[in-house]
């Protein structure tokens, strides 16, 4: 009979556990979780705290005692693992209730210990005002700070997932907040011109958004004689006793009432590491493709491990549950003498952001020019479904992909609906190998309340191929906002769309339905860079140039993809 000792819950532990016992009904399985719950939505955290799932309880997956009943596991809460003996195969456990602790041994040990909150190490950083949100507890303390001290003002440090969905739920909850965050975006798994549309929505929602701003120190206005000097989000004296003055990188003190700290989170180590188990150049534990570790009977799962990139096979870490669930699942077949392998990590994910949703899979641009990777790009913007049917709301797709032979390397995609399906099906079109001349032939579903008959996927495919196979070359924001002498920017729109939508600096207007009459106004001893308001114009315009000799690129996106890039905030 083999004896599993899984360390650690939630998506990769939970897993593990009950995928080994559906494979064996013998085997002995204990898992030790140190705080009170070893199965919860931790991605539904923030969605609590803001309202949108009202009951406490829809969070609670399992209970030691529905584990205990359905999967026949000895679920231990409040037991902490201390140490692991790799040599003599036990662990050294305190029951964090009593005090006591106690030996158990092992024959197999999953590790899913998570990562934790990384809080930098700055003056007045354990101020009880100063939270972090990656379990129930953190959860609870959050809520009732709210209910004790009806915050007027908060503040939420970093822009990744937690911080957004943070700075949602506190405005919903009628908090005005500000969200500080170190970087020029937030959300840094999309490129900037994509986060830009981030950017927008939080000012519309009146969030005080501060890019390029870190925090450097928190103090208790309590202990400050006299009026404090801290202003709060809108640079106003604060018409209340604010709790908390925060220290900037930039700007004056910001008066504040409780502060959020999202600026990511940082694998837990330390039970691997004190075992002298291997760990990755990026600070993880190193695992082989079945999730086993420099010890053969160790395994480790979820936020805390290393796996390989899909696109390039380096070392990454991605904290995400949808990985950490597969993991578990691969680990405790191969505890139990199988030989199943986990393939890669793509890091798909998607974020709420009030009005909008943005998702991305695979590598991003600013990724692949750190790596020196080939690599080319086209946007579509278009309609989530049939622009007839009412509701349809625009779509913004970005496709990266080998210039060479079509692979994709990656997509974002943002919009108010459909943003899911698109990134979903992207996310399995790489998986499967596929190129982007592939997106063309991709049979998706298709009535008026649900999409068009091309598809933004479709779309994407068609562009990228005409690209790849010379039918088109494009040009991008960056060159027409500075084009060299030797070019021309020509904008085939209708004159009216410059003076109510923008005007590209310095270009030459000739409307698309003009351009055959009208060639002879243009030079051919310069490149035309052409430019409509989405792409498609342009590359009409284009084809019409290019058959009569004129050297021609198109502006990919058109001058919606000009405005994303060339937006500052």
């Amino acid at each position: 009979m083999t004896k599993i000792v899984i360390v650690g819950g939630v998506a990769g532990g939970a897993s593990a556990a009950a995928r080994a016992r559906r494979m064996s009904e013998t085997a002995q399985i204990i898992m030790l979780e140190r705080g009170e719950f070893v199965s919860f939505a931790n991605c539904g955290l923030p969605y609590h705290i803001g309202g949108d799932i009202a009951s406490r309880d829809a969070l609670l997956l399992q209970t030691p005692e529905s584990f205990k009943k359905r999967f026949n596991v000895d679920v231990r809460i409040f037991n902490e693992v201390l140490s692991v003996d790799a040599v003599t195969k036990k662990l050294q456990v305190k029951n964090v209730l009593t005090g006591q602790t106690y030996e158990e041994s092992y024959d197999k040990l999953l590790l899913s210990p998570g990562a934790s909150p990384i809080k930098p190490p700055i003056p007045g950083i354990n101020n009880p005002h100063v939270f972090t949100l990656r379990n129930i507890a953190d959860m609870d303390a959050i809520i009732a700070a709210l209910v004790a001290h009806k915050p007027q003002h908060a503040t939420v440090v970093g822009g990744g997932f937690i911080g957004l969905e943070m700075v949602e739920a506190l405005h919903q909850r009628g908090v005005r907040t500000t969200l500080l965050e170190l970087a020029p975006q937030v959300m840094a798994p999309v490129d900037p011109e994509m986060a830009n549309l981030l950017h927008r929505e939080l000012l519309n929602k009146g969030v005080d958004l501060r890019l390029n701003t870190g925090l450097t120190a928190v103090e208790s206005l309590d202990s400050l004689p006299a009026e404090p000097e801290a202003v709060d989000a809108y640079d106003q004296p604060t018409p209340h006793h604010a709790l908390l003055s925060l220290s900037l990188s930039s700007a004056q003190p910001l008066a504040t009432d409780m502060v959020i700290m999202a600026v990511g989170v940082k694998p837990d180590v330390a039970l691997a590491n004190g075992a002298g188990i291997a760990l990755g150049e990026r600070g993880g534990i190193k695992v082989d493709s079945g999730m086993c570790t420099s010890d053969p009977d160790i395994y480790t799962v979820g936020d805390a491990v290393e796996t390989p990139d899909f696109v390039t096979g380096n070392p990454t870490l991605v904290p995400l549950a949808g990985p950490a669930n597969r993991q578990g699942r691969i680990a405790a077949d191969n505890m139990l003498g199988l030989d199943k392998q986990y393939h890669r990590t793509q890091g798909t994910a998607i974020c709420k952001l009030f009005d909008l949703a943005i998702a991305s899979t695979g590598l991003n641009e600013k990724t692949l020019k750190r790596l020196q990777l080939p690599y080319q790009k086209v946007y579509v913007h278009t309609a989530s479904h049939a622009g007839y049917y009412p509701g349809a709301h625009p779509v913004t797709l970005k496709l990266l992909f080998d210039p060479d032979n079509g692979k994709i390397l990656g997509a974002q995609a943002a919009g108010m609906d459909g943003i899911d399906k698109r990134i979903d099906v992207l996310a399995v079109a790489q998986r499967a190998g596929m190129t982007v001349r592939d997106l063309q032939d991709l049979e998706l579903t298709y009535a008026p309340p649900f999409g068009s008959a091309r598809d933004v996927v479709n779309q994407a495919g068609m562009v990228a191929t005409n690209v790849l196979d010379g039918d088109e070359h494009v040009c991008h924001s960056e060159d027409v906002a500075q084009p060299t002498a030797d070019q021309l920017v020509l904008d085939v729109r209708n004159p009216p769309e410059l003076v109510n939508v923008g005007a590209f600096p310095a270009a030459v207007n000739i409307p698309v339905d003009q351009l055959r009459q009208r060639m002879n106004e243009l030079p051919k001893d310069k490149e035309i860079l052409v430019a409509c308001q989405v792409g498609l114009r342009g590359h009409v315009a284009y084809r019409m140039l290019q058959q009569n000799g004129f050297n021609v690129r198109n502006l990919s996106g058109g001058y919606k993809t000009f405005q994303m890039t060339m937006a500052k905030f």
